[in-house]
């Protein structure tokens, strides 16, 4: 028997297994790859209080240190259900089931597919969704990325280390990123932009990516125009499937919490990218991580007084 589970090792669910251990309490992290989660496939992080340049991987590593001297556990798997049984719950992965007290889910989003033809035929053959994995294989390469927010545009500000010309397709006529970064793509010379377009097929020569379709959603106007690669940033979805029957989500799937990070089931708290709120950064997953990993101590402690 846990005292807490924690699903996912990113930001927030290291952080708040930081917090729970510090706490004395028996933690365990559940994770289905290296601790880090998305901050891995993030190359410059310039954000992040303490630090004028980190990298992903090297701020994940700080974060993970101090949980193998605290005694966190490190367990693998992909979570598929979470059985409320009141005084404790039971998470279930592929080929194991461990009890534990309480559950902090910080299972993060995943980014969203287009859907447009091409897409699925052409991924990792020229479509991708990660322009710090990926940018380095597309050396003087023409580049689309597609999508105007503030991850569309950081990216598109990368790609151009290595692009010959990278484009932004939005379907509006402005990007919805923050301001700097937009004055940093706008100054950019290696960055264009089509605007009010949506993108109605990606086509190849059965081995990659080799031109993309577009259709104005003013005009209904169809161009096409050479590319050799397709970024695609166009939104995030919940990681939130296997709890989907425990009625803690929203209809978009973001799991809902008080300002304790508490779901509507006692002793089951979400944190980080999962939950419904207005900002994702590694900064607010790692608020969320602490205060819901001193919410999981404090919950024992009221239980064990209880009974």
């Amino acid at each position: 028997m846990y005292d807490t589970i924690v699903i996912g090792a990113g930001p927030a669910g290291m952080t708040a297994a930081l917090y729970a251990a510090r706490s004395n309490l028996k933690v365990a992290t559940l994770e289905q790859g290296a601790p880090g989660g998305q901050m891995n496939n993030t190359s410059d992080i310039e954000n992040y209080p303490g630090f004028e340049l980190i990298s992903g991987p090297e701020l994940s590593m700080k974060m993970y240190e101090p949980l193998e001297k605290l005694g966190v556990e490190n367990l693998y798997g992909i979570v598929t259900g979470i059985e409320d049984k009141g005084d404790y719950k039971i998470v279930k992965t592929d080929d194991t089931s461990y009890e534990t007290k309480t559950v902090i889910i910080a299972t993060g989003a995943k980014h969203r597919l287009l859907g447009a033809p091409g897409e699925a035929e052409y991924n990792s053959r020229g479509v991708s969704y990660c322009a710090v994995c990926d940018g380095a294989f597309f050396r003087g390469e023409k580049l689309l990325v597609v999508g105007g927010g503030d991850s569309a545009v950081e990216e598109a500000i990368f790609l151009t280390r290595f692009a010959e010309k990278v484009t932004i397709v939005h379907r509006r006529d402005e990007l919805r990123a923050q301001k700097v970064l937009q004055d940093r793509a706008f100054a950019n010379d290696k960055i264009d932009f089509i605007w009010d377009s949506v993108v109605s097929e990606i086509k190849g020569n059965g081995q990659r990516v080799s031109s993309v379709a577009f259709k104005n959603v003013k005009t209904e106007e169809v161009s096409e125009r050479e590319f050799g690669g397709v970024f695609i940033y166009v939104g995030l979805d919940p990681v939130t499937d296997f709890v989907s029957d425990l009625g803690i989500t929203d209809e978009a799937g973001w799991i809902i919490t008080d300002d304790k990070m508490q779901t509507n089931l006692p002793g089951i708290f979400a944190i980080g990218d999962v939950r419904q709120k207005h900002l994702r950064q590694i900064t607010t997953a790692v608020g969320d991580g602490a205060i819901a990993g001193n919410a999981a101590y404090q919950y024992i402690e009221e239980q064990e007084v209880a009974h």
